[in-house]
């Protein structure tokens, strides 16, 4: 599942990892964009010392063997932690389905700018996920599935089996509700970013997504809205 920041990724981690039959990971590529990039973000040591900070590590862990007796792996990504230099064959290993999450730009830009201030075009992840929408689009010939994060909340039990059904896989309800309380697949990060999902059972009523934007914002918006269009596009009904 390939999302950009602030857009329900953490909860739908919750989903799938309420699964018997599914493993999870979360944002395996995290320590290997901050090695890269250097930037000082909270937690970083925990993180550095807590995945290989080399991509072509973590590409061929996530291309080997799912983990224990579980059917499915559901791999959390931000997509832009996909920085240049990393490779793109591995992602085109047979095993793998590829899902993209998105969400209304102005609110997921308003949201971001809150925890990183200044964001750039390259942190929201769209510009990532348009390029490998494009590239596994021409590999299948065919749209891979799309869900916006609004819909989600919407209609989960919807979205979900529609998800399910274009990943080939049947849906289980168990995918709907969770335990609250943190869980030992989540990343080391989580003490700083997941104390709204560590409080859920499950996924949040909808939300307004209609966002007063900054002036100074509003180029970053502008710049993100045609990226979230061609992919919203396909976006499952």
């Amino acid at each position: 599942m390939w999302s950009g920041p602030r857009n329900l990724s953490t909860a739908l981690l919750r989903s799938w990892g309420s699964r018997p039959d599914a493993a999870v990971v979360d944002e395996p590529l995290y320590a290997a964009y901050l090695a890269a990039t250097g930037l000082d973000h909270p937690g970083r040591d925990a993180v550095l010392a807590s995945q290989p900070t080399e991509w072509q590590d973590v590409a061929a862990t996530l291309s080997g063997p799912v983990p224990g007796a579980a059917r499915i792996w559901y791999q959390k990504h931000m997509a832009h932690h996909l920085l240049p230099h990393v490779g793109r064959e591995w992602l085109d290993h047979p095993s793998f389905r590829h899902a993209f999450l998105i969400r209304d730009p102005a609110a997921m830009v308003v949201s971001l700018d809150r925890v990183t201030p200044g964001p750039t075009l390259a942190d929201t992840g769209l510009p990532q996920q348009v390029e490998l929408f494009d590239r596994m689009a021409q590999r299948d010939g065919a749209a891979p599935p799309v869900i916006d994060a609004a819909d989600v909340l919407r209609d989960p039990e919807r979205l979900l089996r529609a998800l399910c059904a274009r990943l080939g896989v049947p849906f289980d309800p168990a995918m709907l509700s969770w335990a609250p309380g943190p869980r030992a697949t989540d990343g080391v990060w989580a003490e700083h970013w997941y104390a709204s999902v560590e409080a859920s059972t499950g996924f949040a009523p909808p939300r307004p997504e209609a966002v007063e934007v900054p002036d100074r914002l509003a180029p970053l918006v502008a710049d993100c809205q045609p990226l979230y269009d061609t992919l919203a596009d396909h976006r499952l009904p």
